[in-house]
Formats: C-alpha cells, sequence, structure tokens
C-alpha cells in the first residue's frame, strides 16, 4: 500500500473506533501543582503516621514542580521527584518526563510518560505533555491521536487540549511555546 492508503485507512479506524466508542463521562486529571493521593497499597511504614508521610510528600511534590515550573533547573527536579518514591504514580512519572524531554532526552522522556499512562490512562496532562513530545519529534498523527484522547476525557475546552492543539496547528519545525 502506498502511504496515503495507509494514513487514509489509519484515520477510518481511528474515525470508526471513536464512533463506535461508548460514552464515557467527562474524567478530569489532577492539576500537576497538587499531589496526588497517598497509596492506599503502601502500608508498613505508613500505619503508624500517614498524615506525617503524606505531607512529606505533598511538600517534596511541591518542591519538584517549583524547580520545573519556576527554576526550569529539570534536572535536581528529576532527583528530588524520584527521592519521593512515588515514580509509579502517573503525576510523578509524567513530571519526570517532562523534565527529561526538556533536557533533551527523548527516549528517556518517553519511557516515562508511558510509564505514567501504565499508571493511569486516563492522567490528561500525561496525554498532553506526550502530545507535545510527538509534534517535537515530527509525529503528527501520533499527537493527533494524544489530542483525540484528550478531547474524550476532557472535551475540548480543557487547558491541556487547547495547549496540544495550538501546538498541532503551528507548522512543522516553529517551535512549541509549553
Amino acid at each position: 500500500m502506498n502511504r496515503l492508503a495507509i494514513r487514509i485507512l489509519t484515520l477510518a479506524m481511528l474515525s470508526l473506533t471513536l464512533a463506535a466508542a461508548p460514552v464515557v463521562s467527562v474524567v478530569y486529571a489532577a492539576p500537576d501543582n497538587d499531589p496526588p493521593p497517598p497509596d492506599k497499597k503502601k502500608k508498613k511504614s505508613s500505619e503508624a503516621r500517614p498524615g506525617i508521610e503524606q505531607t512529606a510528600f505533598a511538600d517534596g511534590y511541591r518542591a519538584a514542580y517549583a524547580a520545573i515550573y519556576d527554576r526550569h533547573d529539570y534536572a535536581s527536579a528529576i532527583e528530588q521527584l524520584k527521592a519521593l518514591g512515588r515514580d509509579d504514580q502517573a503525576a510523578v512519572a509524567n513530571l519526570i518526563g517532562y523534565s527529561y524531554r526538556k533536557l533533551g532526552d527523548y527516549k528517556v522522556s518517553q519511557i516515562w510518560y508511558e510509564r505514567a499512562l501504565k499508571a493511569d490512562p486516563n492522567h490528561v496532562k500525561t496525554w498532553q505533555y506526550y502530545g507535545l513530545w510527538q509534534v517535537e519529534q515530527g509525529n503528527r498523527d501520533q499527537a493527533q491521536y494524544h489530542l483525540n484522547r484528550i478531547a474524550q476525557l476532557t472535551g475540548t475546552s480543557s487547558e491541556e487540549y487547547r495547549s496540544l492543539a495550538a501546538a498541532l496547528e503551528k507548522p512543522p519545525g516553529t517551535g512549541l511555546v509549553y
């Protein structure tokens, strides 16, 4: 098959999938500036002092968040996030992926984005950031898939949707704002 036929077939299959998908209520991801809720599976050390452990985690998460978005100190943020011991949570893994992307390490960034989506397939911020990763890599069809996934989860008026849609509207090679 030629490339055009493959693209048309892919778009047709995606359209059919979206049309046949069951109606799902809107799911909003927790904003990345708020730490994720405590992990209910881990009980050992947290049973004695759950409030203190959660407070320490929240403080560490917010410090890493500030390192990323306020100071653009991505390397430090990665270490801070990994030190929290909760990199199996989508919000944490997503910020690690974002930091690696900002440092230009796209292969490692991809691993963390996929880890975040494995932990929570409905984590909208990861779909957004991984979609931006796709745009930066020149994978516009994949970025469109991510945009469609965000639309399914939050609709088209969310900040995540608008950000990725704006990136896709730019001509290839013009860079990203976010």
